[in-house]
């Protein structure tokens, strides 16, 4: 029986150390031109001032904007000292904000980094962050693991209303984009919750507590995600690993459910091209034809769970807690490409090729001499 002298192999079961040699492995593959961080990547948001980047939130506090193109960090936010979970921009993209496990929600000015108001009032670690604009009137809203959310004024920081419904934390949370409207006097704030519930909430100006509607239980437990297409359909992952899509016109009821083989923690669609993309715990990135429903290609990369998922034009941006972002391309003839060389079986496979008898060593000085020659 073979034994190991490593202290990291002390205390550690043959299945745990088959896993982290496998991860250790696949770390060094280079699909999607990985950009590796030095901390996992919990949160990533499209730059809405600058095609080409994203900005990403951190375990390790700081929230990063990269270039997609080059791999550089353009600029590096920083504060925190507890992990990023979330993120969004002001209504005119001049602020960020991140959602924090510090229980507070962090904001900075785009341009010149400098951080800008705290919001508080959360009792435990915030893990959503959206924003809007009703009436003039800039609104944050936020979501935390204590069930509660959080309406705030975004220019003074004063808390304008409480949402209440959820019996457990929140995950994620939407805004309706069909109520957006310049001229609406009310919006409809959509949130998933640990409890398996969809609640959708009606805030106004003003200050007061807010009950939600009827809960939607389209899933059998955790809803990690929701995503508005320009349908007005809400698209959801889930911990019962399918991916939803639920029709407005049809009282919210799911026409489409994709199944995977785990945890699905995010989804977004591509309109331009008819897919919906969806991540995965189990490491994999899915690509699906939004009509019917079939899987049509799965882009491997990350060897730990994607946390997340970003558009940026006909770019599909992913990161991971393997504190990698990487990047696909979703134009037609990539996608062709890409799935011609997953069912392509390796070289050496191919029936009438010749099996070598040279090994790799002869096989380099074959090639050093063909060169000569």
């Amino acid at each position: 029986m073979s034994t190991s002298s490593h202290r990291d192999d002390f205390f550690q079961t043959t299945s745990a150390l088959d896993e982290q040699r496998r991860k250790d492995a696949k770390s060094k593959n280079t699909n999607g031109s990985p950009i590796r961080l030095q901390s996992k990547i919990l949160a990533i948001q499209a730059d809405p001032l600058n095609e080409g980047s994203v900005y990403v939130a951190q375990s390790g506090g700081t929230v990063r904007k990269i270039i997609l193109e080059t791999g550089e960090t353009a600029a590096i936010f920083k504060g925190p000292t507890a992990p990023v979970t979330s993120l969004c921009f002001s209504p005119d993209s001049q602020l960020l904000f991140a959602g924090c496990w510090d229980k507070t929600i962090w904001s900075w000015d785009v341009q010149s980094k400098q951080p800008k108001l705290r919001y508080e009032g959360h009792t435990d670690f915030v893990r959503s962050v959206v924003s809007t604009r009703l009436k003039g009137q800039d609104l944050l809203v936020t979501g935390g693991a204590d069930a509660q959310i959080l309406v705030f004024d975004m220019a003074t920081g004063q808390r304008l209303h409480v949402l209440k419904g959820h019996t457990k934390g929140i995950q994620d949370l939407s805004i309706d984009p069909t109520t957006t409207d310049p001229d609406n006097s009310e919006q409809i704030v959509f949130s998933a919750g640990s409890d398996r519930e969809i609640r959708h909430f009606g805030i106004s100006k003003g200050s007061q507590d807010l009950t939600g509607t009827e809960a939607l239980l389209a899933h059998d437990t955790n809803i990690y995600k929701l995503f508005f297409d320009q349908d007005g359909d809400l698209w959801t992952a889930s911990a019962d690993k399918t991916a939803k899509c639920l029709v407005r016109d049809d009282s919210w009821k799911p026409n489409l459910t994709l199944s995977h083989p785990d945890f699905v923690r995010d989804v977004v669609v591509d309109e331009r091209g008819g897919w919906v993309i969806t991540a995965c715990r189990d490491e994999e990135i899915r690509v699906w034809n939004r009509s019917t429903g079939q899987l049509y290609h799965t882009f491997s990369g990350h060897y730990e769970e994607v946390t997340g998922l970003a558009l940026v034009g006909s770019i599909l941006a992913s990161i991971s807690i393997d504190a990698t972002v990487r990047q696909w391309s979703l134009k037609a003839e990539d996608l062709q490409n890409a799935v011609a060389r997953a069912t392509k079986p390796p070289a050496d496979e191919q029936p009438g090729k010749p099996e070598s008898m040279l090994t790799e060593e002869e096989e380099r000085e074959l090639a050093e001499l063909l060169e000569e020659d």
